[in-house]
């Protein structure tokens, strides 16, 4: 090789070289993904600890003109909340509208009175839901339709909106929900309860519902529910979002994921206990798009330590993803992610957001605060 090619190869090894560099600083630069996350490059840290959402669970989104609005079930011991007859609104409440500043890192109640209105006064549970409106989950199509679920008594509730503010009447959708006995009415294995150390005396045998997740593609509406307990599933239903919404169809793939398969030693809690982590609840689905990929933030529910009291081993938020809505879905090998196992009934709702590129998610950060989690590249 004479000198002038032995300085071309150089030359090239050199550009190579520093293109590569380039190309790394470039990409640590960019806010990392939901993919970076999952491969373990990107962790949540807490951006905002308070946003000035009170302790329950959230559907935060972003308006079209960039505002925020998060809906938040509330009560009169959470946050000062009447119903529309004027009562206070008993624990855990019943859904309210909170509105945010431009960037999201601040939310308040204008005016503290249950967003859905009662039939007569004083309010019905029944014909209301005035007491628990819990775990809603929004969703607005491209055609500028609204769409919620939430919970009320194990009962998946569906409604529709304009404009995110009046909504239509309620109805059920058309599935078993709650607890019952196998000899009332017979249920799958997905949706069975099974052995569980720390629970004894339980009569019912089956379980299927809320708290529910939704999502819209195109003109497909998907709500998620939890199905069967020891273990847990996650289970999904589906239908056309212009045609009857109580009637739903189980999703093709059913489960889409499975908890884990057993409690395992009663002596282990906290971090040593992460490997059981979603044993006897799997619910509370949030979903997003992000490449290739569907992301899903859920909550996880080991159970009890002993009969629902000194409750170490109780909630824990995870992750899973897939290639298709209603396909296997695959959960994150480190789960839970955040916080671990602990005794905060606020964390494994979370709501996913992309903000100019950045991904926020918004959980809780204790057992009295909610606030804003930001994807950061790790060791930054």
């Amino acid at each position: 090789m004479n000198h002038a090619t032995y300085r071309s190869v150089i030359f090239v090894i050199l550009l190579v070289s520093l293109q590569i560099i380039m190309f790394s600083a470039d990409a640590q630069d960019s806010s990392p993904t939901l993919n970076d996350f999952w491969n373990g490059d990107a962790e949540w840290l807490v951006d905002i600890y308070d946003v000035g959402l009170p302790v329950g669970e959230s559907d935060t989104i972003i308006m079209p003109d960039g505002s925020f609005r998060s809906y938040l079930h509330g009560s009169d011991r959470s946050a000062g909340i009447i119903d529309q007859c004027g009562m206070p609104a008993e624990f855990p409440g019943c859904l309210t509208l909170w509105t945010g500043n431009e960037n999201g890192e601040s939310f308040s109640l204008d005016v503290p009175v249950c967003l859905m209105p009662c039939g007569s006064c004083p309010c019905d549970d029944v014909n209301d839901h005035i007491l628990a409106q819990q775990y809603p989950r929004v969703a607005v199509a491209d055609d500028g339709i609204w769409y919620m679920v939430y919970e009320w008594h194990a009962q998946v509730i569906v409604r529709t909106s304009e404009d995110g503010l009046v909504w239509s009447d309620w109805d059920y959708l058309e599935t078993p929900a709650g607890t019952w006995q196998s000899s009332y009415a017979p249920c799958s294995d997905i949706e069975s309860i099974g052995e569980h150390p720390n629970i004894r005396g339980q009569a019912d045998d089956c379980i299927l519902g809320a708290p529910p997740g939704l999502y819209i593609e195109g003109d497909m509406l998907y709500v998620f529910v939890m199905a069967g307990s020891a273990p847990a599933h996650m289970r999904c239903y589906k239908g056309n979002r212009h045609g009857d919404l109580a009637n739903l169809q189980l999703c093709d793939t059913d489960p889409l994921f499975t908890g884990s398969e057993t409690y395992g030693d009663v002596n282990l809690t906290g971090d040593e206990a992460a490997a059981f982590w979603d044993f006897r609840y799997i619910s509370s689905a949030d979903v997003i798009q992000s490449g290739d990929y569907y992301y899903m933030a859920y909550e996880g529910i080991r159970g009890p330590s002993e009969l629902e009291f000194g409750r170490d081993n109780q909630f824990g938020l995870g992750f899973a993803r897939a290639t298709a809505l209603d396909s296997e879905w695959e959960t994150l090998e480190r789960n839970p992610v955040v916080m671990g196992l602990v005794d905060n009934w606020g964390i494994g709702h979370a709501d996913l957001l992309v903000i100019d590129g950045v991904t926020y998610m918004y959980s809780a950060t204790s057992q009295i605060t909610r606030g804003r989690y930001r994807l950061e590249w790790v060791g930054q």
